[in-house]
């Protein structure tokens, strides 16, 4: 039991570390106004229960408030007709982007 308790602890530690890591990373890559660009074109449809957009929460970092998130879960009748069918979903310009997005891709699809 001991061996399997070690594993998991190994285990848990690399998420931990994996998870920083990209915290760090994603929030030194853009600016405090590249991010208001990007969350002035962008509308966001969310899950709260969503790994995936907890994934994207992470991302975004300290500019997650900035953005117009509208999460399903309170919501419903919006994501009903706005079709929404995976999260996270995202609206930039008129355009649908489904799945987690990185800052880098953000910043291409914006122009910001």
């Amino acid at each position: 039991m001991k061996k399997q308790s070690l594993i998991f602890w190994i285990i848990v530690l690399i998420v931990i570390v994996i998870i920083a890591f990209l915290t760090l990373k994603n929030n030194n890559s853009v600016t405090a106004e590249q991010a208001e660009c990007i969350s002035s074109k962008s509308l966001i449809y969310v899950s709260r229960t969503c790994s995936h957009c907890a994934e994207q929460k992470i991302i975004l970092g300290k500019y997650y408030d900035l953005f117009n998130i509208i999460d399903c879960i309170d919501e419903e009748e919006k994501c009903i007709q706005a079709e929404i069918t995976g999260f996270p979903t995202w609206f930039i310009n008129g355009k649908e982007y489904k799945g987690v997005q990185s800052w880098k891709k953000l910043k291409s699809i914006t122009g910001c």
